[in-house]
């Protein structure tokens, strides 16, 4: 299936139509983030438990953070968990 070259803004207009729009990105930028840092633990070889081990925190406050529907996490854990992993996170504002 080849996409329109719109087909971003008439998505985005029609989730804004539909009063979702900062709903569906937040959860969007909370399933990206846990999927990144999934991906770095397999890469460094790093479980769930060593992990929490590292940041100083329970292991449910990991599953917490890895969980794509879970979207109540702080800047605070976000830092923990990507200097636990020996990376450096980046927000803009856009």
């Amino acid at each position: 299936m080849k996409l329109q070259p719109n087909m971003k803004s008439d998505f985005d207009e029609f989730l804004r139509e539909e009063g979702i729009y900062e709903e569906v990105n937040d959860a969007a930028i909370k399933r990206i983030i846990a999927y990144q840092l999934e991906q770095e633990m397999k890469v460094q070889k790093i479980s769930k438990t060593k992990l929490a081990q590292m940041m100083h925190t329970s292991r449910a406050a990991v599953d917490r953070l890895l969980s794509p529907s879970n979207e109540s996490l702080t800047l605070t854990t976000l830092i923990s968990a990507s200097q636990a992993l020996g990376k450096k996170l980046t927000i803009a504002l856009v």
